[in-house]
């Protein structure tokens, strides 16, 4: 096996040579954020879409991150090319660097830059035709938490909350907030079918604006079908015909069970299957090759 490489603040250094500061703001604080992108045929699906929302959560969050992205670009795909990946999981990840210059002014050096590529691991098919089952979990998400809505190094809670639904025989745990909204997955956006109309909770519930979740609603608002972002309640998710998730990774991934609950039929619906194909020529149109 060959050396593995990441790009580490500005250089494609060997993985078992990175080296992160131990007065790094991530390590101490967990205050940084994060991207899990794909690569198809050695190209990342929406990219620039992933760095724009890294870039908006920077600013809310005061986390600096330099107005010239390019160099990160580069460095993904020399990335790419160093550990020889066409179809990659890649992860972006940026602190504020050393806590000892806190109050100093943010430069790109003073932050740390971690990118990392590896084979593209798939959800297994048979949950493609099957369809997930999903926990409700009993966790809670609201408004004035400052970090929802974005994609931080803070993650425990959300991996806390999909080991349980994992130990429960389920792929994905779905968040509420305090006011009993329907929020996201721990992983995921969610999106409902009801009389062939599609709703998802919308991003000011709060919730993180998913890539995947936008090219959902770009292919739903291309093929005129009716779409609604609104308030949903465990009512909606229980009265559903179709229930669906996206991220990056998955892609579309359909539900078929919430817990003991069957969802519609039980099986993938149709409109659950138009959007996950639009979703694959889409990755076809902009990564090229046969999806």
């Amino acid at each position: 096996m060959g050396t593995e490489y990441v790009y580490l603040n500005g250089q494609l250094v060997a993985a078992d040579e990175a080296r992160v500061g131990v007065f790094d703001a991530g390590l101490l604080h967990g205050v940084g954020l994060f991207e899990t992108m794909r690569a198809y045929n050695g190209v990342v699906f929406r990219l620039d879409d992933h760095l724009e929302r890294l870039r908006r959560s920077a600013r809310a969050l005061r986390i600096g991150v330099p107005e010239d992205l390019g160099p990160w670009k580069a460095g993904l795909e020399q990335l790419l090319e160093a550990n020889g990946l066409t179809d990659a999981r890649v992860r972006l990840m940026v602190t504020p660097g050393d806590i000892r210059s806190a109050g100093q002014e943010q430069s790109v050096e003073a932050g740390t830059v971690l990118i990392a590529a590896g084979p593209m691991t798939a959800y297994p098919a048979e949950l493609y035709v099957k369809g997930m089952t999903v926990l409700i979990s009993g966790f809670k998400q609201g408004r004035y938490d400052p970090t929802c809505g974005h994609k931080t190094i803070s993650y425990f809670p959300r991996l806390i909350a999909l080991r349980e639904a994992q130990l429960r025989g389920c792929g994905e745990a779905l968040w509420f907030t305090t006011e009993n909204l329907l929020a996201e997955g721990s992983i995921s956006n969610i999106f409902l079918v009801k009389d062939e109309l599609l709703k998802t909770p919308p991003v000011d519930t709060p919730i993180l604006p998913g890539v995947a979740r936008k090219v959902v609603l770009e292919q739903a608002s291309a093929g005129k079908m009716a779409l609604r972002e609104l308030p949903l309640t465990i009512k909606d998710v229980l009265g559903a015909d179709e229930v669906f998730l996206t991220n990056s990774v998955m892609e579309v991934m359909p539900v078929c069970r919430v817990e003991a609950h069957a969802v519609g039929d039980e099986k993938p619906g149709a409109i659950t299957k138009r959007l996950a194909e639009a979703y694959r020529q889409c990755v076809a149109g902009e990564c090229g090759g046969e999806r």
